[in-house]
């Protein structure tokens, strides 16, 4: 019996749009799967967690304004990178930790 387990930020979702999301990941289930007798066997379980659980970059989720900064420092992190580093030392070397985080 495969169980998905979603997590979402608490309040973004309507009911229906869950119970719409839990259909479509059984669906992804049952096709990988391949067979139709599979789809009552598929758990799929829905969380909702208080924004005080969430945080991105080491920093408390503030909601659509902490997804915006985030992506700014992204897009500033990208920017400083030189070449085409693949390695997790090649990183290091272009983005050392801050010490001011």
């Amino acid at each position: 019996m495969p169980f998905v387990n979603i997590k979402l930020v608490d309040g973004v979702f309507s009911p229906e749009q869950k119970h719409e999301m839990a259909k479509q990941i059984t669906d992804v289930m049952v096709q990988c799967e391949g067979s139709e007798a599979f789809r009552e066997v598929v758990w799929v379980l829905i969380e909702e967690l208080h924004t005080d659980g969430w945080h991105i970059g080491g920093r408390p989720f503030e909601g659509p304004r902490s997804l915006l900064d985030t992506l700014g420092r992204s897009k500033q992190a990208y920017e400083m990178i030189d070449g085409h580093p693949t390695t997790r030392p090649e990183f290091a070397a272009q983005l050392p930790p801050r010490a001011d985080v």
